[in-house]
């Protein structure tokens, strides 16, 4: 196995870990019973999962992409940005790092979830619930379709704003030239009847982008900075109806962990985990994340 790649599966895990701590723990500050910051408002969990994003990004964002996401690993392979071969350990690494950060979210917390009474309370500090649902099967369909467009619109603004950041950043255009530059060369004197080994060009891109990056990273750091901002704001504006999710290993282990946990650890109220809206913060993030990257790729290339 590829060391590399190694390191690349741990920094995911690590990074979907930090991005539970953070977010998931301002949930639990203000969900739960006796807290400190409990009923401390919306905005604290704003803040926490906006720095739950940008905290990795400037971390590891150079590293292993920072995906933290399955639904962004999967978006990016389907597009041709992300090797196929990689996929199933990435997202692997993010959902085992969404469990292993929630299992710390429980240890700091597990006396304010002895003491919570309400259900959705405890089950909104592990995944996401609708608004909507009451237990009624009116309610509950209402939910579905609802909390399916909420997590649809809100990934899809997400990936997309994440592909623009990261891919247009400012900078990216001198190294797009540098590389226009090399292979115009190369198809010149390949005219000429000079050719140009391909491993020679690559070696060449390979110098250009080294030459580049010193140039490149404030502009990075502006990039994964704004990520932080825009979940900060996704989060204040569409985190109403359900949350939100827009990632699916940021829902799933939790969910798991809480179905997995007895009331000993989260108290008497602890309430089912809801499998029946379960499939919504994981499909409807990946058609997002999907349908963002290609459409990105068709207009950017």
């Amino acid at each position: 196995m590829d060391f590399e790649w190694v390191v690349k599966y741990a920094t995911e895990f690590l990074g979907t870990a930090i991005l539970i701590v953070l977010g998931n723990g301002a949930v639990a500050n203000v969900e739960l019973k006796g807290t400190k910051g409990h009923q401390s408002g919306w905005l604290v969990i704003a803040v926490g999962y906006g720095m739950g994003v940008m905290i990795p990004a400037l971390m590891f964002g150079n590293v292993s992409g920072n995906h933290i996401n399955p639904a962004f690993t999967l978006g990016l392979a389907v597009s041709g940005y992300f090797p196929w071969a990689q996929v199933a350990p990435y997202i692997a690494a993010q959902l085992l790092g969404a469990i292993f950060g929630q299992a710390l979210v429980v240890a700091t917390h597990r006396p304010y979830y002895l003491g919570t009474e309400n259900p959705n309370n405890i089950l909104g500090t592990f995944s996401t619930i609708s608004s909507l649902d009451h237990g009624t099967p009116e309610s509950r369909k209402a939910a579905l379709f609802n909390g399916f467009i909420n997590e649809f619109v809100g990934s899809f603004v997400l990936f997309f704003a994440a592909m623009g950041l990261t891919k247009n950043f400012f900078g990216a255009e001198l190294l797009s030239k540098a590389e226009a530059t090399i292979n115009s060369q190369a198809a010149q004197m390949a005219a000429q009847g000079t050719s140009v080994p391909k491993e020679q060009i690559a070696a060449a891109i390979s110098q250009a982008k080294d030459q580049v990056a010193p140039f490149q990273v404030g502009s990075l750091s502006v990039a994964h900075l704004a990520l932080g901002f825009l979940v900060m704001a996704l989060v204040t504006s569409l985190g109403g109806p359900t949350g939100p999710g827009l990632n699916p290993a940021r829902d799933l282990g939790p969910r798991i962990l809480h179905f997995i946990l007895p009331e000993s650890v989260l108290g008497k109220h602890k309430g089912d985990s809801k499998w029946w809206y379960s499939w919504v913060p994981v499909v409807a993030p990946i058609l997002a994340g999907i349908t963002a990257v290609l459409l990105f790729k068709t207009i950017y290339g």
